[in-house]
């Protein structure tokens, strides 16, 4: 059963709209009707059977838009099925207990929703889009710098979603 799925991300930097892409490039694979949006631009989710929310961490926080953007279209939301992805580079720190920091604060970002899928993939750091006090603390902190996409990965999660968003 094919549906419509709308993909809203926020994206500062590329990297979070690129995999969201990708994700409704896999969708529309399987036969889906899929608009990749930005969040900001979403006035309505009317006609839509499944919202996939795909939004950055940066600092170790969920971009603030992703909890205004739930609060805006809550009634709507509860309504169907939600999918949602962050992208950050806790997937390839060393630091014990990142991945599940990431997550947290991506189950955090979307409350009350209660997603079907949640994931949370690496992404791209480029220290020349940074400014100079974030490329310092990123040194100081000795946080990796490169683009650190599995698009297998991407490609992966995605395919498992038409069964799980019920389309």
């Amino acid at each position: 059963m094919a549906g419509r799925i709308l993909i809203a991300y926020i994206s500062r930097k590329g990297s979070t709209a690129e995999i969201a892409q990708a994700v409704g490039k896999e969708l529309e694979s399987t036969g889906n009707t899929v608009e990749v949006a930005e969040m900001k631009k979403v006035s309505s989710l009317a006609g839509n059977n499944a919202i996939v929310i795909g939004a950055p961490l940066y600092m170790g926080r969920m971009v603030g838009d992703v909890g205004k953007f739930v609060g805006q279209h809550r009634e709507e939301l509860i309504n169907v099925p939600v999918a949602a992805f962050a992208v950050g580079i806790s997937p390839v720190s060393k630091e014990a207990g990142s991945v599940e920091y990431g997550m947290k604060k991506l189950h955090s970002s979307l409350t009350p929703l209660q997603p079907v899928a949640t994931t949370l993939f690496a992404g791209r750091l480029d220290p020349t889009q940074l400014s100079f006090v974030s490329r310092k603390m990123m040194e100081m902190a000795k946080i990796p710098s490169g683009d650190f996409r599995d698009w297998n990965a991407i490609a992966s999660w995605a395919r498992t979603l038409p069964t799980l968003l019920r389309v």
